[in-house]
């Protein structure tokens, strides 16, 4: 074995068994005794009825330093944009305040049971997008704050942001604290199938034909429907045909569309083009020539989605011989918003290489299909992170959801983590540690309803800062 990279561990007996590399740090294959034992060996010292709790302590930052403080280090002139996003509602801000979270979750009980989490996994950041054969699939779709961190950590602020959604969308506070606790008991109920089945099956289980039998989401056939039906149509070939114009050299390119699309000077485009030459170099060579059949036409810069305002975006448009675009973004891959807290909550951080890589990796583990074309590259020292743009993307807005869909909504992404979890971590520990009964569902519920009112007033503190001129925003952008 020597030679191999695989280090030899000699167990109590005769057998011995290998610790692979690439779950290092994850989890000791094979795991040695009873996961499901030492998991609910858990529950005496920290109950699942603890994971109610939220204590504030007072060094907790008010939400304008919070919110100020996460805009350092991106583009000065677009952060009045996402404080404005930020302030529409307590549901937005939420989506914007991940590290607030954190800090918050890092004084909460948890089992120190670690895996991939998405770090930022509130209800909005589910959705369509597609796979290698054009079909679609559902999953969890953001990782820009992927770290290996808590498995409640995700779990709980899916639970806070389904009942400020419910909130926002004019359901009831029973409705809304129900959606919490079905997305927790589906993360329980899921955790234990997987825990039952072979690693293998466990590792695709829950197709997206069965995820709506699964979940008993039923209500929700027809929004999921409305959204394929956009999401198929969501290419990048339309976000081409409206986004552009032909060039004078009989190219195309883009077309300012400010403040959310703009062009950028030449040597700034001209490094983005560069950088792709790196970018093919983490991708699998099979995939080279796909890509050495387009050429660049342009880069453009362009705003992305709430928390993500502010930092370096740019799309690249790539035509084929029959000029049928393909259009990649490049996106900027700051430092998890979540690693200052990780020690405090009593993980620690592993080096980072490249924040780009980090991403694009956390996404691997956690998705059960990716996108062909996930990479990263590096940008005058920046590192970024490159996908497909426009990739038959579609969302459920969860704020907008009927009240009778929002439960099922909290039971279908409360499986989807679990499903994504158990890539990292072994589902039996998880799920020895939940257990049959609802008594984690309920605690994480009431955690969710207290810290949704936390969020409310921390919008109201962000509100009153902007009319108080101690931060600017641009609102409705």
């Amino acid at each position: 074995m020597t030679g191999t990279g695989r280090e030899v561990l000699a167990d109590a007996g005769d057998r011995e068994t290998l610790r692979l590399p690439w779950v290092r740090g994850f989890a000791q294959w094979p795991r040695q005794g009873s996961p499901k034992e030492e998991g609910k060996a858990l529950r005496r010292s920290v109950p699942r009825s603890a994971h109610r709790t939220l204590d504030l302590d007072a060094a907790r930052p008010d939400a304008v330093s919070a919110v100020i403080e996460s805009n350092a280090g991106r583009i000065a002139e677009l952060t009045p944009i996402r404080v404005g996003r930020m302030a529409a509602t307590p549901f937005a801000f939420l989506r914007g305040s991940a590290g607030l979270m954190a800090y918050d979750l890092a004084r909460t009980p948890m089992t120190r049971i670690g895996t991939q989490i998405c770090g930022d996994a509130h209800a909005a950041n589910f959705g369509l997008y597609g796979d290698h054969r054009g079909d679609l699939v559902i999953d969890l779709n953001d990782f820009d704050e992927t770290v290996h961190g808590p498995w409640e950590w995700d779990l709980k602020r899916l639970a806070a942001s389904l009942v400020l959604a419910g909130r926002e969308a004019g359901a009831d506070e029973d409705t809304c604290r129900a959606a919490a606790q079905d997305a927790v008991g589906a993360y329980r109920r899921t955790m234990r199938l997987l825990a039952k089945l072979p690693v293998l099956d466990a590792w695709n289980a829950i197709a997206d034909e069965e995820l709506v039998s699964h979940t008993d989401a039923h209500d929700l056939l027809g929004t999921l429907q409305r959204v394929s039906e956009k999401a198929r149509a969501n290419t990048s070939g339309r976000f081409a045909a409206k986004s552009t114009e032909t060039a004078a050299d009989g190219g195309r390119r883009f077309v300012d569309a400010s403040p959310v699309l703009r062009r950028i000077p030449d040597a700034e485009a001209a490094a983005v083009a560069a950088s792709l030459e790196e970018y093919l170099t983490t991708l699998s060579e099979d995939r080279h020539p796909l890509l050495a059949r387009h050429a660049v036409h342009d880069v453009a810069f362009r705003v992305v989605g709430t928390g993500s305002v502010g930092t370096r975006s740019y799309v690249v448009l790539l035509l084929d011989h029959r000029e049928q675009p393909l259009v990649l973004q490049v996106k900027e891959a700051r430092p998890s918003a979540l690693v200052p807290h990780l020690a405090t909550a009593g993980f620690e951080a592993p080096p980072v290489e490249h924040e780009g890589r980090r991403v694009v990796l956390g996404q691997k583990r956690m998705q059960v299909v990716s996108d062909i074309l996930l990479g990263w590259t590096t940008v005058d020292g920046r590192p970024f992170q490159v996908r497909q743009f426009r990739n038959r993307k579609g969302s459920v807005d969860p704020a907008a959801l009927a009240a009778d869909q929002i439960d099922d909504y909290g039971r279908m992404t409360g499986a989807l983590l679990a499903r994504a979890h158990s890539h990292s971590a072994d589902p039996r520990l998880i799920a020895g540690y939940c257990g049959k009964n609802e008594e984690l569902d309920e605690a994480t519920a009431a955690f969710a309803v207290t810290y949704a009112d936390r969020t409310e007033a921390d919008h109201a503190e962000l509100v009153t800062g902007i009319r108080s001129g101690r931060i600017a925003a641009e609102l409705g952008v």
